[in-house]
């Protein structure tokens, strides 16, 4: 089921749903995407959903140690909304299309917008 997704890389994101802060969850924080998995649905946010992994000693001469590390680990894409821009609180996007002429030709541009304020993201 991948299909296209509205959140991008480098998008700043705020977690919607899931345990709340006090309880040692995540819903409200707010985070930068890092990486986007349209295959999945995922998205790996900054600092959100952070696991610890236990890693094996590398080949004598790599740069892995081995031991316990904490990494983020991917998040479904519906349980976070990109952060407004001009509010700092979560919103929908929408897609404004606009035909622009330049040197005699028409093009259209595609604009993401956040629904809450109306400014472009």
């Amino acid at each position: 089921m991948a299909g296209k997704m509205k959140i991008k890389k480098n998008d700043l994101v705020q977690v919607i749903t899931g345990r709340s802060q006090d309880k040692g969850g995540d819903k409200g924080k707010q985070g930068k995407v890092i990486a986007v998995y349209p295959e999945t649905q995922r998205v790996l946010v900054e600092g959100i959903n952070r696991v610890t992994k236990h890693v094996k000693a590398g080949q004598p001469g790599q740069s892995s140690s081995g031991g316990i590390e904490v990494v983020e680990a991917p998040i479904h894409v519906s349980n976070v909304a990109v952060v407004d821009p001009e509010t700092g609180k979560p919103s929908r996007i929408k897609t404004r299309v606009e035909t622009v002429e330049r040197d005699g030709r028409t093009k259209t541009v595609r604009t993401r917008v956040a629904v809450r304020s109306g400014k472009d993201l």
